[in-house]
């Protein structure tokens, strides 16, 4: 356990994590990474969570069309090991391309006793809200010359 996790044990449960992603070279000129942070940080105040510097996981330049991303593995790592509230997430996109990953990770957290809150999107998971979250990213494949009929890969 690094010392930045064992630090955060004795965090209140009113402590969120903030988990933001940008892939491209074009996201990461524009600072999109900094605007989601920023959003991030404000719906956290917003909704009266504090959220320690240690907690903001930010992964540049990694696809989320995997699960193998560096912050993504130390968000799982302190989910898993100490336990948060809720993990605030911009988008269901921007914590994974694919609706089964989408409904992955989700489902780790809620196991661990942690919520996922999205700015833009559902706000928690639900059948409904599941379907949802997974428009957002059969659109992108779609804009991106995938073939609109079928269902994206699991």
């Amino acid at each position: 356990m690094t010392s930045s996790m064992s630090s955060s044990m004795s965090r209140s449960m009113s402590s969120a994590a903030i988990y933001a992603r940008v892939s491209s070279v074009r996201q990461k000129k524009d600072e999109t990474i900094g605007s989601q942070t920023a959003a991030l940080r404000a719906h956290a105040e917003q909704l009266g969570l504090d959220v320690p510097e240690e907690w903001v996981f930010e992964d540049e330049g990694h696809s989320g069309a995997t699960l193998v991303r560096p912050a993504l593995e130390r968000l799982r790592d302190l989910v898993a090991g100490v336990g948060v509230e809720v993990v605030l997430c911009y988008s269901p996109d921007r914590l994974a391309r694919k609706f089964a990953y989408q409904a992955l990770l989700i489902e780790e957290f809620t196991r661990a006793g942690t919520r996922v809150e999205f700015v833009k999107g559902p706000a928690r998971r639900q059948p409904r809200g599941s379907a949802v979250s997974a428009v957002p990213g059969h659109v992108r494949r779609v804009r991106e010359g995938a073939d609109p009929g079928t269902l994206p890969t699991q």
